[in-house]
């Protein structure tokens, strides 16, 4: 209960603290090129789903099953409103289970943003819109020392269940223990505030994430957290996120070129800006971006 608690606190709080910031962006007419491209299903509805896996600051910060504020939210009413139909906001629990989501046809897309790898591409689609940086969020002075991937060996270290991160994280106890030295403790969580809260309250060393929301967190954590491991690759190369669709679904080519007119008429940049993203905004959005795993 006290974890639930501190991960809705921490929620609210964070919402409120960005809410005093907001900036008006600006308003989308129907596009109806793009409302008349979408899936038949969707066009009959009038709405789609869109499911996330839980708060992933600033991007989602999701407050109740439906309901959701941060810069994806913006995108996703920026998107309703271009495309001419709702979309609503549903949460699972993991990423594995967002994607099987996905798959079944049970949600259309994930806005996300989420990791583009080539594994998952054999499976899904993504128009990727940002770029990402993965770091390690630590307590203040940094007590386990852990400023890169070497530092890790006989840590504790939390990372977001089914994620990049933990492939990365799990590799790198393999090398540990095969040069001699103690494996990585890895605690998988599901969402973002539980595993802040396991390192606050000292029951991980490290959040191993990216670098967007832990910049977010830190800033919440009155001085409270710091981090490490910036401007290193840290087991990966370029790393692009964006929305997922089912691979080769007709709504990937209107959800892409949707994006390509929030980025042209500058909603993409109001957005980004008005979150404290400008450092993973990239030119133009795109498919499948990803050419590399995790290295």
């Amino acid at each position: 209960m006290k974890k639930i608690a501190y991960a809705m606190a921490l929620a609210l709080g964070l919402t409120a603290t960005l809410a005093q910031a907001a900036e008006t962006l600006p308003t989308q007419n129907v596009d109806q090129a793009l409302h008349d491209r979408l899936p038949d299903a969707v066009k009959k509805a009038g709405k789609m789903i869109a499911v996330n896996n839980g708060s992933f600051p600033p991007y989602e910060i999701v407050s109740g099953t439906n309901s959701m504020d941060g810069a994806t939210a913006d995108l996703t009413h920026a998107l309703a409103q271009l495309l001419g139909v709702k979309i609503e906001h549903a949460t699972v629990s993991g990423l594995p289970g967002l994607l099987a989501g996905i798959k079944s046809g049970r949600y259309q897309l994930a806005v996300g943003p989420i990791g583009d790898y080539p594994d998952r591409q054999e499976k899904n689609d993504f128009i990727d819109f940002v770029q990402e940086f993965v770091v390690f969020g630590v307590q203040k002075g940094n007590p386990a020392k852990i400023n890169g991937l070497d530092d890790t060996c006989g840590k504790r270290i939390a990372v977001m269940a089914g994620g990049s991160a933990e492939q990365v994280i799990r590799k790198q106890s393999t090398v540990c223990t095969d040069g001699g030295k103690a494996a990585v403790t890895v605690q998988s969580f599901t969402d973002q505030p539980s595993s802040i809260l396991a390192v606050r309250s000292k029951r991980s060393d490290a959040f191993f994430s990216s670098q967007a929301p832990l910049t977010y967190f830190v800033d919440q954590a009155e001085g409270q957290l710091e981090l490490t491991g910036t401007g290193q690759k840290n087991g990966f190369g370029d790393i692009f996120q964006g929305s997922v669709v089912p691979k080769g679904s007709a709504l990937g080519d209107v959800l892409l070129d949707a994006y390509k007119e929030l980025f042209k008429n500058g909603t993409y940049a109001a957005i980004m800006k008005k979150w404290k993203l400008e450092g993973n905004m990239i030119a133009e959005p795109g498919r499948n971006l990803a050419k590399g795993m995790p290295k």
